[in-house]
């Protein structure tokens, strides 16, 4: 198995080289060179087995050599042992056809964890095996960071900066950042929004000289083992409501597009998948474009769903590259056009292909809350502002085909956004009870590239020398 630039111009690598790598040279990002795909036989036989043997039987195709069987099915096992439910991503029943997927069980309350707590697993072994030390940086806007802190916090050869922007996270997600006493971690607040956190990180990663010398990784969702872990929970959850016999479709409220893309790859494994919708905010860049063939950034309204406030979706260009026939120098040019004139049209025959793959839908600030409200009144359940813009976009495309919506975090996430429309505050599990209680570790920074790397190297630096 060998992994391709969506940009056409980096070497091809092998699964353990793409994911220690991030993004490639050419600022593209990784992605397979073929898809393996599951038999109906495959298929069928998940079902009644453990979200671990489902795991193994999905990513198991994609890496290669990187991990004897042995080896991927413990770092299996140790990744998803610290979730909150046996489970690990229950289904509840909403209404007639449509179901909530739980994928905030995991240690930070978020559907990163399905990823971040197998990459760390991954990282650890392939780092122990090499004798490497790395940087991970990574941008987020509100859960990837606390995510990956938590996955590689108190590990000796990796230090893990963070980038979030100052204000623009709930406290909780702030919280989670900001308070690991761990000296490999290091919380840093920008002076911006989440698409300037993405754009530094991604400007440090072609920066080759940086990149080389701090060992930069990194765990954002342009990481392809992150979204490999996520293609999972699509066939975990499928397989219980009579897949590979009996089609589903899937409503992901999505700011970046990696999770709906691993969607897209469970599809083309051979998940009968009806359709895929995209559910966003009013930062509504991704519904646009499905509706106008166009993507124009119009900048970022701060919401009460702040983990999508965003405006460059980098998976987008996973997809955009599969829409062009894999045509590298077409992506890099629209990728050039959306960096350098704020946008770009997308050919018609690329377009036709996304509309035959992806629908869309946007929910605002006041159907967030009513459906938060609603939801708690009809049917108990208490939906998060991201899982609620999933449920109210899913309400317009249900059918006979089972629609399953993701809950990507939990409602104590966003207290606020909840309380004032249930009027119910809700409680964080009592293993973080204490999380208001404990000390601050944080650094504000300009939203400036040169300011962000000094820090980097000062933080290195010093615990070298310690």
């Amino acid at each position: 198995m060998r992994y391709i630039s969506t940009r056409g111009e980096a070497p091809a690598l092998t699964f353990e080289e793409a994911m220690m790598t991030g993004l490639a040279r050419d600022g593209g990002l990784y992605v397979p060179e073929t898809i393996p795909t599951l038999s109906t036989d495959e298929i069928a036989a998940m079902a009644g087995q453990s979200y671990e043997e489902i795991a193994f039987r999905v990513m198991r195709p994609f890496i290669g050599e990187t991990f004897t069987d042995v080896e991927f099915r413990s770092l299996i096992d140790a990744a998803y042992a610290g979730f909150g439910h046996a489970a690990r991503a229950p289904l509840v029943q909403l209404g007639p056809n449509h179901f909530l997927l739980e994928l905030f069980h995991g240690p930070t309350l978020a559907f990163k964890d399905f990823a971040m707590q197998l990459i760390g697993q991954m990282f650890q072994a392939s780092l122990t095996r090499s004798g490497k030390r790395i940087t991970i940086v990574g941008a987020t806007s509100g859960d990837t960071g606390s995510a990956a802190i938590e996955a590689f916090r108190g590990l000796d050869n990796v230090d893990v900066f963070i980038l979030f922007p100052h204000g623009r996270v709930s406290e909780v997600q702030r919280r989670q950042m900001t308070t690991p006493s761990e000296a490999n971690v290091h919380a840093l607040a920008v002076d911006g929004d989440f698409d300037d956190c993405q754009a530094a990180l991604k400007d440090m990663f072609n920066d080759f000289q940086f990149r080389d010398e701090v060992a930069l990784a990194g765990v954002n969702s342009i990481n392809w083992g992150r979204v490999l872990a996520q293609v999972v929970y699509y066939f975990s959850s499928a397989v219980s409501l009579g897949a590979p016999h009996r089609k589903v479709s899937f409503t992901v409220p999505t700011g970046n597009f990696g999770d709906i893309f691993a969607g897209y790859i469970a599809k083309m494994m051979g998940l009968p998948v009806e359709r895929l919708v995209i559910a966003t905010n009013q930062n509504d860049i991704l519904h646009r474009t499905m509706g106008t063939g166009t993507q124009t950034k119009e900048g970022v309204t701060p919401s009460i769903s702040p983990s999508m406030d965003i405006q460059v979706s980098s998976n987008f260009e996973r997809a955009l590259f599969d829409a062009y026939g894999r045509d590298g120098k077409v992506v890099a040019e629209q990728m050039a056009d959306l960096k350098d004139k704020g946008g770009f049209a997308i050919s018609q025959g690329a377009f036709e292909w996304l509309k035959g793959h992806f629908d869309s839908g946007r929910a605002s600030e006041e159907e967030t809350s009513a459906t938060i409200t609603a939801q708690r009144d009809v049917t108990g359940e208490i939906l998060c502002p991201h899982s609620a813009v999933g449920v109210k976009v899913a309400e317009a495309h249900l059918s006979d085909v089972p629609m399953i919506t993701l809950a990507t975090a939990h409602p104590a996430k966003f207290p606020a956004a909840v309380e004032a429309a249930t009027g119910v505050h809700p409680a964080l599990p009592p293993r973080m009870a204490d999380l208001f209680e404990r000390e601050e570790r944080v650094t504000r920074v300009a939203n400036d590239l040169a300011s962000l790397q000094s820090i980097i190297r000062a933080r290195i630096a010093e615990k070298v020398q310690n």
